[in-house]
């Protein structure tokens, strides 16, 4: 990031809606993005994700969110940001550490892969291409560490079937005693797995899941009252309350923010 590597800066490309892009990875299950900052960017919220970010010549990794994350007033505008976000899950095959010793964080890469190899990557990625190199990146990670071959289509690399049952249940809006049963664990088991492979409990995800259900649904148009029965809430102040407390600050902010 230009300047200073801030905490919040990293994730300030996730926030500017204005010139934010982002396609499907040719890494299954992880989405590449491309921004710029601009002024007046609304804060990272979150959403159970794990971000592997170039900007500057410096690589960083976002760790999982627990609240909104505000955009870095240090980063000049125009800053230009590349990152591969990972799937829920899928983050800590790749960085190697578990999820939950990166929760709120923002840590250089060089902390985690060491400064050779992190500078190695920088360099190739400021050459042109830096999404190309970062999806490369990954692929040689999770390749080392056996989570690539052999997975089934469909599935996502660097998770394994617990995981993908305890999303799957988690995003259809299941109690977490179910989860458990459907991933085949015990509560308590549920959540030690939990913390290492998402950074925070199975109900704290399924917060953060169905925030993420409610939010595409109001950007889509969708009237509140019909987003908190469609995303899984009791009613539609439940909704308010939840949003609040997760993204700090009303719906109808956040939308007029992006």
């Amino acid at each position: 990031m230009g300047g200073p590597v801030g905490a919040s800066g990293a994730d300030a490309g996730r926030a500017v809606r204005g010139t934010y892009r982002e396609r499907a990875s040719r890494l299954p299950g992880a989405v590449l993005w491309t921004t710029t900052t601009v002024p007046g960017a609304g804060p990272v919220l979150p959403d159970g994700c794990t971000d592997l970010i170039w900007s500057a010549g410096r690589l960083l990794v976002a760790g999982p969110d627990t609240g909104p994350q505000a955009p870095d007033a240090a980063v000049p505008a125009g800053t230009r940001w590349a990152g591969l976000r990972f799937a829920p899950g899928q983050g800590p095959a790749v960085f190697g550490v578990p999820a939950h010793e990166l929760r709120d964080r923002r840590v250089p890469l060089e902390d985690l892969w060491g400064a050779r190899r992190a500078r190695e990557l920088a360099e190739r990625a400021a050459a042109g291409g830096p999404g190309a190199v970062l999806e490369e990146a990954a692929r040689d990670r999770l390749r080392a560490a056996g989570r690539w071959s052999g997975a089934p289509d469909g599935a996502v690399p660097g998770r394994d079937g617990r995981t993908a049952a305890i999303v799957s249940g988690l995003g259809r809006g299941r109690p977490v005693a179910e989860v458990a049963q459907l991933a085949g664990m015990g509560e308590r088991q549920l959540h030690r797995h939990s913390l290492a492979v998402f950074g925070y409990g199975p109900k704290t995800l399924g917060r953060v899941l169905r925030l993420v259900r409610a939010l595409d649904l109001a950007r889509a148009g969708v009237p509140y009252a019909e987003v908190a029965a469609r995303a899984g809430y009791a009613d539609q102040a439940h909704l308010a309350r939840e949003v609040k407390s997760l993204a700090g600050a009303p719906m109808g902010a956040l939308l007029r923010a992006g």
